[in-house]
């Protein structure tokens, strides 16, 4: 029994010391938390990368989001003066046409009294103005009355402003008076392209009837685009004519496109915003259509900071880490877990405000996070 007492008092006194040993372990390993080692093996096999600190510019950026357009003098509507059925539309969307090219032909009866009308007061014009023009003489040589001489002023002159108007609706609606007053009546008008551009609406077919009110097609000159933007009213003191744009077209691309703010607006919209037109760079390198949606960043303000890649950030809380190479040799690497006070950021880079720390330092700029197990929170 005595001997059962003393064994048993042996495992007690073992197991304590194995205790204590294992809590001076754990103590020196976590003393030793800010700093580790790696083989040089591993951090080629990681692709691991050195960098130092560098000077980034940090951008002030007001969002906004709009569509890609054309001035107005860039875009036409186009519709007849007068109504009639349309006989011949040769164009589809997307086809070309160049200021002048036949794009519709219609006909209509109308047309044909229109030209006969006129035809008729052109007729009655000329004798009026030969008893106009008698009557005048008469009238000097003081053989007529005042009276005569007024009647026939009035009644040509008033036939002269008929004539003059039928004339210029003839020539409105492409008909030559000339060839009418030689007896050439036609039943049908012919519409021609307004600007160069592109087909981007056909409203009409064959057949047709087109009111005055009615738009056959919609041409686009694209030879200028441009933004046109929208910005919370919120934003608007911070916009300035030739500030920088960033913009992409997020549902084509994540390419990012170089304009610049060419005016303000000055009114506010009902939505509390206001409208702001850009420029595009290069935009005869562009392949964009007017209508699409693009985002845009426009660069408000701009200033140099010193800063390291985000790639190089270790966040614990509300703490910010990075790892500088302590030491190098037998092959290994020795890294310090260094705290940093950090400012301004962009998608890339991180401001460094406490940056003396890490003068001349390589800085782990990859492969960080590779090594984020081995370091506890501080």
């Amino acid at each position: 029994m005595k001997n059962l007492y003393i064994l048993l008092f042996s495992f007690a006194f073992l197991a304590c010391g194995n205790k204590e040993k294992n809590t001076s372990t754990e103590v020196e390993t976590a003393v030793n938390k800010n700093e580790i080692s790696i083989s040089k093996a591993q951090f080629e096999s990681e692709k691991m990368e050195f960098g130092q600190l560098s000077d980034q510019a940090f951008n002030t950026v007001v969002k906004a989001s709009g569509m890609i357009d054309v001035p107005p003098e860039n875009k036409a509507s186009v519709s007849t003066f007068v109504g009639g059925y349309v006989t011949k539309i040769p164009l589809l969307i997307g086809d070309k046409v160049s200021k002048g090219q036949l794009i519709a032909s219609l006909k209509n009866i109308e047309f044909v009294e229109m030209q006969q009308e006129y035809l008729e007061v052109a007729e009655q014009l000329a004798f009026l103005k030969n008893e106009y023009s008698r009557q005048k003489t008469l009238f000097d040589e003081q053989i007529t009355s005042q009276k005569n001489y007024l009647k026939a002023e009035s009644t040509y002159k008033s036939n002269l402003a008929i004539y003059n108007g039928l004339r210029q609706k003839l020539q409105m609606l492409n008909i030559n008076p000339t060839a009418v007053e030689k007896g050439q009546i036609t039943s049908t008008i012919h519409i021609y392209s307004p600007i160069n551009g592109f087909v981007t609406k056909v409203n009409v077919s064959n057949g047709t009837f087109v009111s005055s009110e009615s738009e056959l097609l919609e041409i686009v000159n694209t030879s200028h685009i441009h933004l046109e933007l929208s910005v919370f009213e919120k934003d608007i003191l911070k916009i300035k004519k030739d500030q920088k744009i960033l913009f992409k077209v997020p549902e084509a691309s994540d390419k990012i496109y170089d304009a610049e703010v060419h005016l303000v607006g000055t009114t506010i919209n009902s939505d509390r915003t206001i409208k702001i037109h850009g420029h595009i760079h290069q935009e005869e390198k562009t392949n964009f259509i007017t209508g699409m949606f693009i985002e845009a960043d426009i660069i408000a303000d701009s200033k140099n900071e010193i800063s390291i890649p985000k790639s190089a950030i270790i966040q614990s809380d509300d703490s910010y880490f990075t790892l500088v190479l302590k030491d190098k040799k037998d092959n290994n690497y020795l890294f310090d877990k260094i705290k940093l006070e950090i400012g301004l950021q962009d998608e890339n880079f991180i401001q460094v405000k406490n940056y003396e720390v890490l003068k001349n330092k390589q800085i782990l700029t990859k492969g960080v996070f590779m090594l984020l197990n081995s370091f506890s929170e501080e």
